[in-house]
């Protein structure tokens, strides 16, 4: 899904985003995207084995442990890894998988198509309801980041 209509009607009516990849670090783009959901009015459930928490919700070893319905399966995990992810996505009946920025993987989507699922590649969702939504400051993405050097 690349056009603005459809872009915008999934950010719209998918509010329960579980974040899969997410880490607790926070110079990790995974981490400063679910800030901003979290921010932006979006319940963040964070899908990671390596954490009991981050962002101050309960993390989750895999989709299928979360007791919650989730809306969309937002991936920060390689290529390699989204068909399981996608096949998980369907089992817990999300609506939406969306692949971050630099992932793609096309038997995957084609496959959580075919169940139902609307399927966005390659964007990142901060990125795209900044765009969409008014969260883009004068000078770009506002992460309130000055520096891109990771900490030491």
């Amino acid at each position: 899904m690349d056009d603005i209509s459809s872009l915008r009607r999934i950010l719209h009516q998918n509010k329960t985003i579980a974040v899969v990849g997410l880490s607790a670090n926070w110079w990790r783009p995974s981490f400063f995207v679910a800030k901003y959901l979290q921010e932006h009015g979006y319940r963040v459930v964070p899908v990671n084995p390596a954490y009991q928490e981050v962002l101050g919700e309960r993390c989750y070893a895999t989709l299928r442990d979360v007791p919650e319905k989730i809306d969309m399966v937002d991936c920060f995990r390689k290529p390699e890894e989204i068909p399981a992810l996608a096949e998980e996505a369907i089992a817990i009946g999300a609506k939406c998988l969306w692949m971050q920025l630099g992932v793609t993987h096309e038997d995957a989507a084609t496959r959580a198509r075919e169940a139902g699922l609307d399927v966005v590649m390659d964007r990142c969702v901060k990125i795209e309801h900044g765009r969409l939504f008014g969260g883009l400051n004068y000078a770009g993405v506002n992460t309130r980041v000055i520096s891109a050097r990771r900490p030491v």
